[in-house]
Formats: C-alpha cells, structure tokens, sequence
C-alpha cells in the first residue's frame, strides 16, 4: 500500500512537471522605458553605460551634477537667510549690535545698501536677540513694522497691521523651544523659531514733510530688553496659588540707537562663493531644526551641517561657485524678466506684484475682500518656488501687511523693471510715466528708482532718488492742471519739468522702479486706476 502510493505521487509530480514545461512561455525582453541605453546624450554630456552599470566617466559627471544641484537648490531656496545674515553682518560692521536700533532720522539715502529701501520714512531696524531668554520690545504708535526670524520667515506684524493697531505696546518674544509659563497679560507674545529676529519699523512724516516727531517718538518709545519672568503680566493670584513665581519690576534700560541717514553700509547678500560660507552662519547659529528638512536637505548635502566644520575640498569649491553663479543668473532673470504672466498686476502690462497670486508664504494667494467680508482661497497644496526666490533676490523683509485688500492699511507696491516695449530701462535715456487724477491712497505715494546691479536705492548726484506726494527729503510731484501726474526719469533734468517730478539716471546704469501707495485705496484693489506703462520720451 504505501509502495503504491509512494509510486502514486512520484507520477503526479513528473506529470504536474510536464504540464509546466510544456506551458512555460519565454519571458518578452524588457520594455525600453525602464532600461537604459549604453550611451545617452544630454545638455550635460554623454552617459556611457555597460548593461545599465555606469562607466567611471559617468559617475564622475553624475555626482557633479548631484553636488551642483543641491548646491544651486541651497542657493535658490534659501537665501532669505543669507540675505539676513549679510544684513546683520552689515549692521555690526556699523557698530550696531544685537538688541540696538539703526534710526535714520534723515531717511536713508543712496549710500547704504540696503534691498529695495525706500527714502520716504522713517526706519528704525535692528536684530532681537533671544539666545538667552525672552526679551521684550516696546513700540512706538503710529509706526508700520515687522519681526520676521533669521530664515526670512514672518513672526507678526507691529504698530498698525499689528494687534497694538497703531497704538504702541509691548512685545514679549519667546525663543525657540520655550515652555514655561506666559504672563497673563500686558503683553503681545510671539514666538520665534530662531535665536535672533530682524526688526523692521517705519514711521510717517509729520504733514509729508517733517521726520523730527517720528523720530522724538521712537526714540522715547522703543526699547529692548530682557523678560523678568513673574514681573508685568503675573498677577498675585497666580503666585499665591503656586502657579508662577514673582519677578521685579524693574525700569528698562536705556535704548541704544545709532544714526543711519548718510551712513555707508553693505547688508546685501553676496552672489559668489561667500553665499555659501554666510549660509553655513546661520546653521551654525541657529537649532539644527529651524528650518524645514526638506530646504535643510540640501544644504546638508553641500557639506553644511549644524555642529560640523564646512571644509569644502578643491572639487566641491569649484562646483560650490559654479552652482552659485547659475542661480544667481536664474534668480536675476526671474525678478528682472518674470515669464510667468500671472506676477504681472495688469493683463500686458509690466507692473508685477506676484505677492497677489502667491500671497505671503508664497502658497495660497491673498484672500478677496468682499462686502460679506474676507473670501479666502482654499490653499493650493504647493510652494510657488520661482515667487520665492525672486522675491528674497530683491526684497528685505516679508509679511501678510505686504500682501493683503484691505484699504487704508500697510502699503502696496508695484515693480516695473521694463519700458513699454519691454526693453530694459537704459540710464542714458529719459522716459516718462503717467499717473491718473485721484491716486488710490490715503497717505502719500511715491516711486524709487534702484540699481539693477545692487537693487539698492541708484547712487546719484540727487542722493534720494524718489518722487512723490510728499515734500521731504525733496519736492513734492505737482499735477497738471488735469490733476494728472507725470514722472521723468532722466540723467539730466528735462526742460520745462519741475525739480518734484524728476528722479535722475546714471547714463552708466540699468534702474528698475517702485511704485509705493501707503495706506491703498479701492480702486487699486479693483484696477479702475492704473498707471501708464513707462515710455521712452524721444
């Protein structure tokens, strides 16, 4: 019986065996998608394999073009910090240090080198330093500002966008990682996720024409200094309970400022292998999870790490500058000659904003504002990367006041880097906008020529490059009898223009202008107003 069976099985299995082989089909040759030929041409060069295994030479070509694109990638997406670490370089270089105030009484002029600045209010800047604990700074009324963190990154909003709305107060700043008790009151309580913050506050001129009250004003009201915890903003309750310790009160030290207006001074951030060496500041200083993974990944993968030395060998360094002159040009090109027509504010026009389609964080654009009230945008679930990296490419500073449809509040800005024909702006030639009667703000107007190569205020003998509504720190623009507003911009002043409607060229340089409206109107909003495109006046 089991001599059977044993015979049995050992028969179904070669005839099981034999239905397989004579069923078995030979396997089709893989499809050419997912194969790799022997040698592939690209912009890059030739890649030469062997059966899909790559040749000494390609693997060479291959991690080059790895370490060159982390290292372009750092560039592009992440020189918000750099531009903040060039700026807090160029504030010690002046003698500014961390927890002081940069004032320019006099407005800033064309001798510092500050991103797109403007020579119509009153700055006061500075860094926050909370390394060592939370610090307190007090504003002045009737001031516009901001706290954004050392990667760029917006904290909240001061003076009149802020929640003291204009009417000053204190602001208690929190470092990163904090987690002891908040006081419960007399305080607005931000949090950082960076050791240090820029401060960025401007203040009005007294009747478009005098600094002097805005700047008695921050001088008396601004100050800096450290959080005594269970002082203001802990009641006694809370102590008789065991939930908070009592602090002193203790009067704040003396602010220190230090004059702006005239100063020479360079916060640009550089574009040659420096970047790389200020990006590695910043990690160093700040926690190793300030910045997201992602962005962070490709600075890691260029050698810069928190807590380890950045020491490039000869090949990196080569790849390092390299890399950085490419997304200098690429980020030049976006901010200069945008391709995306949506940064545009006007159908065929060349005034951009793109911070109304991006909004703020460069995601989701800014909410519409109804007569029901605000109308946000369901978010779009991706980061508009190019918005960004033209953004930071020629801007200090960032926060939702610079991207918002409320009228009578903030400021709004319109770029124009080409002529009506789309041509770039020649210093040598004189051109011409127009501004229709009843322009949308409810504060004053004004434009500002830059530099393309600095994006600064352009260096000229007129010192403050601007025009506008206000009659300081030069005349006032005047309307035509048609209450209609024309600006020149020329080396030389034309015949039969006023000193107010004049800005000056350099014949040697390339300029690009703002357009600034503070405290906007509706009609800017609606796009019932709008300016000329800039001509050139044969």
């Amino acid at each position: 019986m089991r001599k059977f069976k044993l015979t049995s099985l050992v028969v179904l299995c070669v005839t099981l065996g034999s239905i397989g082989l004579a069923t078995a089909q030979t396997a089709p040759a893989p499809p050419p998608s997912i194969t790799t030929q022997d040698k592939v041409n690209t912009r890059f060069g030739t890649f030469e394999f062997k059966d899909g295994a790559p040749s000494k030479n390609t693997l060479n070509k291959a991690y080059d073009y790895i370490d060159f694109t982390h290292a372009y990638n750092a560039f592009v997406n992440t020189m918000q910090g750099v531009s903040l670490v060039a700026a807090r370089k160029g504030f010690l270089d002046a003698g500014v240090k961390d927890n002081e105030i940069l004032i320019f009484s006099e407005l800033m002029d064309a001798k510092s080198l500050f991103l797109t600045a403007n020579a119509d209010t009153v700055y006061f800047l500075g860094f926050i330093d909370v390394s060592k604990g939370p610090m307190v700074f007090e504003v002045p009324p009737k001031v516009l500002g901001a706290l954004d963190d050392m990667w760029f990154r917006w904290v909240t909003d001061f003076g009149l966008p802020g929640p003291d709305r204009g009417l000053g107060g204190k602001y208690l700043i929190l470092p990163p990682g904090y987690d002891a008790p908040v006081p419960d009151g007399g305080y607005y309580v931000a949090r950082s996720n960076t050791t240090r913050l820029l401060i960025m506050g401007r203040a009005f001129l007294e009747n478009k024409s005098d600094p002097k009250p805005a700047v008695e004003a921050i001088k008396n009201f601004t100050k800096i200094y450290p959080y005594e915890a269970g002082g203001i903003g802990t009641p006694i309750a809370a102590f008789l309970s065991g939930k908070a310790k009592l602090g002193k009160i203790i009067e704040p030290p003396a602010t220190v400022f230090h004059e702006g207006s005239g100063k020479v001074m360079n916060t640009v951030p550089p574009n040659d292998f420096n970047f790389y060496e200020m990006l590695n500041e910043i990690v160093q200083q700040e926690p190793a999870t300030s910045l997201n993974p992602e962005q962070m990944g490709s600075v890691a993968a260029i050698g810069i790490i928190k807590d380890k030395s950045f020491s490039p060998d000869a090949r990196m360094k080569q790849i390092l500058t390299e890399a950085v002159s490419v997304a200098n040009a690429t980020s030049r090109s976006l901010f200069l000659n945008p391709r995306d027509k949506n940064w545009y504010y006007y159908p065929g026009s060349a005034w951009m904003n793109f911070l109304f389609v991006t909004g703020y964080e460069f995601e989701t654009p800014i909410p519409e504002i109804t007569h029901a009230g605000v109308k946000p945008f369901p978010a779009t679930g991706y980061r508009q990367l190019d918005a960004r990296t033209a953004f930071f490419y020629y801007v200090t500073g960032i926060t939702p006041a610079m991207a918002m449809r409320v009228t009578g509040i903030g400021s709004q800005y319109l770029l124009n880097m080409l002529d009506a024909d789309k041509n770039y702006f020649d210093g040598s030639k004189t051109y011409r906008v127009t501004l229709p009667k009843e322009i949308p703000e409810e504060n004053f107007w004004s434009f500002t020529v830059y530099d393309n190569q600095t994006r600064s205020m352009l260096d000229t003998p007129q010192r403050y490059p601007r025009a506008g509504s206000q009659s300081y720190p030069s005349p006032a623009a005047e309307a035509g009898s048609d209450s209609v507003t024309e600006i020149y911009f020329s080396p030389t002043q034309p015949a039969g223009v006023k000193r107010g409607n004049w800005i000056q060229t350099d014949p040697k340089k390339g300029w690009f202008t703002i357009l600034r409206l503070y405290s906007p109107l509706e009609p800017f909003f609606t796009k019932t107003w709008r300016p000329s495109e800039i001509e050139l006046v044969p």
